[in-house]
């Protein structure tokens, strides 16, 4: 069982990545964790924004197996509390064991076909925030539900 973090275009701003290379660092000592990144899309001047997001997500699809638990990282999605989100992990590693890949969107969403496929939704808060910085977010967050699952002194509460 693994996670992955499936992301629509690369991460380009030096301190994104140093977050998220702290944290995946971390992770990696409870779980297996990697990140995926689909290319953006090139000459997109001419697509309409639902061309862009059906072409986004027809690179998503292929990069999912048919076994793997698929949680959209989208804004009407469900909130969680840190203790919950542990929560939820917790039980999809002990009973489910399937990999799970979280995805978050281009610019413009996801597909319909990417909705479809998801098993669930999780957004991170009501407020939006760049699909950059949701990379350095998602990755502390997922760390810190370890730390809770393992009763680590990292969260407080």
């Amino acid at each position: 069982m693994k996670i992955t973090l499936l992301t629509v275009g690369k991460t380009d701003k030096d301190w994104v990545k140093q977050g998220i290379d702290i944290y995946s660092s971390r992770l990696k000592h409870y779980i297996p964790f990697s990140i995926n990144e689909i290319p953006e899309l090139k000459n997109v001047s001419s697509l309409s924004k639902e061309q862009i997001k059906t072409r986004e997500g027809e690179l998503i699809l292929k990069n999912l197996k048919p076994t793997d638990d698929v949680i959209l990282m989208d804004e009407h999605g469900k909130e969680y509390t840190s203790m919950d989100f542990a929560s939820l992990l917790q039980k999809k590693i002990s009973y489910e064991g399937k990999d799970i890949v979280f995805i978050i969107g281009g610019a413009y969403g996801f597909s319909e076909e990417a909705y479809r496929r998801a098993n669930s939704k999780i957004s991170l808060s009501k407020m939006t925030f760049s699909h950059q910085m949701v990379r350095a977010i998602f990755a502390e967050q997922l760390y810190r539900a370890f730390t809770i699952m393992k009763g680590e002194p990292y969260h407080h509460e």
